[in-house]
């Protein structure tokens, strides 16, 4: 046995493959991404009887016949890599639909262990599970599990190492489904042929390939001309083609989808019984209420006010003690370190640029928790299904739901998770659509300028602006539908899984890794640009000679901060943002938003971070701001709304341009750019008609 098993974890979406996941790997798991591409990969590590298990969390899918870019990931991964085994995460509530990518797991070749999971709740719904007559029935061992409280963990692992400790008993040409004598008559002479050039048929198993011939797989057909016999087999499959669609009088794809439920019913009639229940589920008692025509909308959104809600009335105390310990910390800094070069560094550069994005953790915290909570029970499902006809009415799939949620917490992974739309067209409209939605590195922006500005009602502001946000990116859908983008959306089709609690752990796991990578930001991307932001902030310097005489501290140092490389910067696009009501600070401070949006705020405590008149203590930012004669509540404004416009960080065009190509890269920039001015713009002019008024 290898020193280091190899095993697939897979299944079907909702079938709790991340509990179970977590579960078998606990802590000891890592983030990063299928080579090529920007779609997600985790593996983890588990030391289990004298075994070393190296987990690979395939992307949940329902089919490897490979149309959206997940299929393509799971199939080429599979196929390429050649994992030991495979683990098929299965819900045990809906093993008819699970056990057909089960089916398709037999197909490839690579020996199979299944996971009932959930049987927690099968049990709960009347469904008894034989698991020795289905295991037989299969050809593969099941395990029940429950991945929330890793139920049958250690169970599952053991049946691994059986199944391991004889693979050529696991691969046994006897247990592989089969589809009936019409479809195995065409198979078996498709393997032979496909199995003549040995090289070609270690690469690609026989049998899975003969069955995407038979299914019309454009990708099976280009592997062909890989084989010597390509194009005789290409013939021959032709030909078994055209019989399987005259014989059953539809296509032979449909044909081999049939045949495999077909193989499938007669497995579940075999092992699973159901039994009456004396309860109603309470799945189906709360989707009477939430999923109701009249008012699951309006609870939807009621459900979103109240997250930001709670973010800032829960937050409010955390930040507000961190805010103190960093000004306590600036003033030590201050008074144990002379007055120079170094002190401004440590002081301007690091304690107020670093420290005023830390500050903003408990919000980032709180407002992780709640979307996650919201996702580990199921309701995210339900508010895509609830928003669906919305969405198609503004040109969006119904599927591009969970992607524009995703996009409040991080542009990148809501990009990513475009890669299920399998319509080109919608994964392009919901890409552009995704960074309108304010994620978490706007949320300081906006919690200093509403809070600085509009200190009784700065829950409603920011969730103004989160709410313009998503306005403007069903707008923009809109038009970019009827020009760039035409053609029709493609139906949703997508479950309903049934509420659960979520876990602890879990939960945990989703919160500490998105605040551990802001917080890893802060500390790194921010840190150093904050360093660079004090260096051209505060060189060159002027000579003595030129400084304005008879000037306060406060003149003069707003003097040095204009004649540095930073003030010269910002002087010469002053022109192109003064119709915005914007001061040249204020551009200086936008162009590292470009980096982080969290840059933004250690931005403006660097340029704000003057001394008061009378050189006692630092003014802290929000006091700095509202003492600058141009800044107001409509600066405020139309400064959040420019932010939460302008292109996304550097981060997330990246991910564009790997899921969507140089093309629309560069028109995302064009896009944002213009309509952040464009809009800006517009809420400049109105809002000081309004404020005249």
């Amino acid at each position: 046995m290898k020193e280091i098993l190899r095993v697939a974890l897979a299944g079907n979406p909702n079938a709790g493959k991340t509990s179970l996941f977590n579960a078998i790997t606990g802590a000891h798991h890592k983030v990063g991404n299928y080579p090529g591409v920007t779609v997600e990969k985790r593996e983890g590590i588990r030391e289990y009887a004298d075994a070393r298990f190296q987990i690979i969390d395939l992307p949940g899918i329902y089919s490897l016949t490979a149309y959206s870019l997940d299929e393509v990931v799971t199939r080429d991964f599979l196929i390429e890599e050649k994992p030991d085994i495979v683990i098929d995460v299965l819900d045990s509530t809906n093993l008819e639909r699970n056990l057909y990518l089960c089916l398709q797991f037999q197909e490839l070749g690579i020996p199979v262990v299944g996971a009932l999971n959930m049987s927690d709740e099968a049990e709960a719904k009347g469904l008894r599970i034989d698991v020795g007559i289905l295991s037989a029935t299969l050809g593969i061992p099941l395990v029940k599990t429950v991945g929330t409280n890793g139920k049958g963990v250690e169970g599952l692992l053991d049946a691994v190492i059986a199944v391991l400790a004889k693979p050529a008993a696991a691969l046994d040409p006897s247990k592989a489904p089969n589809y009936g004598s019409e479809i195995e008559s065409r198979l078996a002479p498709l393997e032979k042929a496909i199995a003549s050039d040995r090289e070609f048929a270690l690469r690609y198993p026989p049998r899975w390939l003969a069955i995407k011939l038979l299914e019309n797989d454009a990708n099976a057909r280009l592997k062909l001309d890989q084989h010597k016999r390509g194009a005789e087999i290409a013939a021959l499959a032709e030909s078994d083609r055209h019989w399987l669609s005259k014989h059953y009088g539809k296509d032979s794809e449909i044909v081999i989808t049939e045949q495999r439920y077909g193989y499938i019913r007669g497995a579940l009639r075999e092992a699973v019984r159901k039994v009456p229940v004396a309860h109603v589920p309470v799945t189906e008692v709360i989707d009477k209420i939430l999923m109701n025509q009249v008012v699951g909308l309006p609870i939807f959104f009621l459900i979103i006010w109240g997250i930001f809600k709670l973010t800032f009335v829960l937050g409010a105390f955390p930040t507000a003690l961190l805010d103190r310990f960093f000004s306590l910390l600036a003033a030590g800094a201050q008074a144990v370190i002379p007055p120079g070069y170094l002190q401004s560094l440590i002081l301007d550069g690091i304690i107020h640029g670093v420290g005023g994005v830390f500050s903003f953790v408990p919000l980032i915290v709180i407002l992780f928790l709640c979307i996650s909570i919201l996702e580990d029970t199921g309701y995210m499902s339900r508010a895509a299904f609830l928003t669906d006809k919305t969405l198609h009415a503004f040109g969006l799939h119904g599927q591009s739901f969970m992607p524009l949620m995703l996009g409040f917490g991080c542009t990148v992974p809501a990009i990513m998770a475009t890669r299920t739309l399998k319509s080109p067209r919608d994964r392009i409209a919901t890409i552009l659509a995704v960074p309108f939605m304010s994620c978490g590195a706007k949320l300081p922006v906006y919690v200093l300028l509403a809070g600085t500005f509009f200190p009784k009602n700065a829950e409603n502001v920011v969730m103004a602006v989160y709410l313009a946000g998503v306005v403007l990116s069903m707008l923009s859908t809109i038009f970019l539908r009827k020009t760039v983008l035409k053609g029709k959306t493609t139906p949703f089709v997508m479950e309903l899984p049934p509420y659960r609690l979520p876990t602890w752990r879990g939960i945990f796991w989703h919160v500490w890794g998105k605040t551990w990578n802001y917080m890893k930001k802060a500390g790194t991307v921010i840190l150093v640009a904050s360093v660079l932001i004090w260096v051209i902030t505060s060189f060159p310097t002027p000579r003595t000679e030129s400084l304005p005489a008879g000037a306060g501290s406060q003149q003069l140092a707003e003097y040095r901060l204009e004649y540095s490389v930073a003030g010269r910067i910002g002087k010469f696009i002053e022109p192109a943002i003064q119709p915005l009501g914007f001061n040249w600070k204020l551009g200086v401070a936008l162009i590292p938003g470009f980096t982080a949006k969290e840059l933004v705020v250690s931005t403006l405590g660097i340029l704000y971070g003057a001394q008061t008149s009378d050189g006692k203590e630092t003014e802290t930012l929000r006091q700095a701001l509202r003492a600058d004669p141009s800044m107001n509540p409509l600066t405020a404004i139309v400064l959040m709304m420019f932010i939460l416009i302008m292109p996304p960080c550097f981060a997330s065009l990246a991910t564009i341009r790997a899921e969507a190509g140089n093309k629309w890269l560069i028109f995302q920039v064009i896009y944002s750019f213009s309509l952040a001015w464009v809009v800006s713009f517009i809420v400049r002019v109105v809002g000081g008609l309004i404020v005249g008024a």
